[in-house]
C-alpha cells in the first residue's frame, strides 16, 4: 500500500492546547462514570450485569456488546490510563482480565478471545476516564452478511440471560 505523508506543523499548537483540555475534560468524566457508579453500588450488581466483584474490581456483561457474552473488566478506582495506578493495582486489574478469560471460556467455549483496552478517547474509549477492559469472544464465521452487508450485528441472548450463565459458573467453582 502507497502511504503518503500531509505535514501540517502548524497543528501542533493546536494540539497541545487539546491535550490540556483533554485532561481536564477526562479528570471530570472520571468522577461521573457508569463505571463508577456500579462500583459504588453493589446492591446493584444484579441490575448491572456485574457478574464478579473483588475488593479492588468488578467483571459485567457490556451493555452494547460487539458479540453475545462481551465482559467489560474495571477497577473500582477510576483513574484514565493503565500507568496511574500502581504495580499492586495493575496486577489486581490483569487478574480480572485472566479471570474474566477463564469464565468465558468455561461458560462460552468460543474460537477465540479479543481482548484489549482503548485508553483515552482518540484511541475509542467511551469512558476515557476510567480505564476498562474488553473481552469479546469470537467464533469462526461470526462476521457473517448480517454484520459486513447490513451492518447490523445479531446478539441472540439478552444480558439478563447472559449474565445468569456466567454467574452459575462462577458458583460451581
Amino acid at each position: 500500500m502507497d502511504h503518503r505523508s500531509l505535514w501540517a506543523p502548524w497543528r501542533l499548537a493546536y494540539l497541545e492546547e487539546y491535550e490540556e483540555a483533554k485532561q481536564a475534560s477526562e479528570q471530570a468524566a472520571s468522577e461521573t462514570t457508569f463505571l463508577s457508579a456500579y462500583w459504588e453500588d453493589p446492591a446493584g450488581d444484579l441490575e448491572n450485569h456485574v457478574v464478579l466483584r473483588t475488593d479492588e474490581g468488578m467483571i459485567l456483561l457490556n451493555r452494547y456488546p460487539y458479540a453475545n457474552g462481551h465482559l467489560l473488566v474495571a477497577l473500582g478506582e477510576p483513574r484514565p490510563s493503565l500507568l496511574d495506578y500502581g504495580t499492586a493495582h495493575r496486577a489486581e486489574f490483569w487478574s480480572l482480565v485472566e479471570r474474566g478469560i477463564d469464565l468465558m471460556q468455561k461458560v462460552l467455549d468460543p474460537d477465540g478471545i479479543n481482548f484489549g483496552i482503548n485508553q483515552g478517547a482518540a484511541a475509542g474509549a467511551g469512558v476515557p476516564g476510567h480505564l476498562h477492559g474488553h473481552l469479546v469472544p469470537r467464533w469462526r464465521g461470526d462476521t457473517n452478511a448480517m454484520t459486513t452487508v447490513g451492518g447490523t450485528r445479531v446478539i441472540p441472548a439478552s444480558l439478563e440471560d447472559m449474565a445468569e450463565r456466567y454467574r452459575s459458573a462462577l458458583k460451581q467453582v
